[in-house]
């Protein structure tokens, strides 16, 4: 079996994975270095030659150096070759985990249009149609960066703790603050994927990110929960790349 190393490398976590064909069989997250992780992949799956790197935040330049000394090695950026066809105005500012969310959400649902929703440290909407364009979407803050921006932007608001449970009605200032992100962050939710359906009415909606579970049960729509999007993306678009 040909095994894949995957490099997600996001504002929170830097995930790694081995895929063997289209199946992860390995993962690890981390803030730190990767290297060490890598190397322990590496003596485990001793056919590890391909490796492909997304990342959103700066990257070490000895760790380019040491993916390309022992890899078959993709640096997934705007002119990486994809099995899709990208619309977005300035593919160059496109966050390569958006599109790479896109590439696997189509591997996955051929031939129909897809919105996908993926809540991390932001949230993002991304919309592929059934002919295989990336056509775009929206960028809105995540639940995580709104509990920040209130408290840091004002003098009295505290942090809020961020329940997977927000009651509807406060009944004090930490209960209002919960309600206010995590509820406000439902309807939106509701509010954009009832606007893309506007657009597209036979939508296939899929959620993914580290954050879903805030919201999954509570969303009006039929949706399917996909973890580990990106990466999956990813190893399809090192797999059209190795072609």
């Amino acid at each position: 079996m040909k095994y894949r190393l995957i490099l997600d490398f996001g504002n929170t976590l830097k995930k790694i994975a081995v895929f063997g064909d289209e199946t992860m069989l390995d993962y690890r997250a981390t803030e730190s270095d990767a290297i060490q992780i890598i190397e322990e992949f590496r003596q485990t799956y001793k056919s590890l030659q391909h490796a492909i790197l997304c990342n959103v935040v700066k990257v070490d330049i000895h760790l380019i150096a040491y993916l390309k000394s022992n890899f078959s090695f993709v640096h997934f950026t705007h002119e990486t070759a994809i099995p899709i066809q990208n619309q977005y105005l300035t593919p160059q500012t496109l966050g390569k985990d958006r599109l790479a969310a896109a590439i696997g959400a189509w591997h996955t649902f051929p031939c129909e249009n897809i919105l996908i929703i993926d809540a991390g440290s932001s949230i993002t909407y991304d919309l592929v149609s059934k002919t295989g364009e990336y056509l775009g979407g929206a960028i809105s803050l995540g639940i995580r960066l709104k509990a920040k921006a209130l408290h840091q932007f004002t003098d009295m608001l505290p942090l809020a703790t961020i329940p997977e449970n927000a009651p509807m009605l406060g009944n004090d200032t930490m209960t209002c603050l919960n309600s206010g992100i995590v509820n406000g962050i439902i309807a939106e939710v509701n509010g954009m994927i009832e606007n893309y359906q506007s657009l597209y009415s036979d939508l296939k909606i899929i959620l993914t990110g580290g954050d879903v579970y805030y919201f999954e049960k509570s969303l009006k729509y039929n949706i399917f929960v996909a973890e580990n999007l990106v990466l999956k993306g990813l190893n399809y678009i090192l797999q059209f790349n190795e072609q």
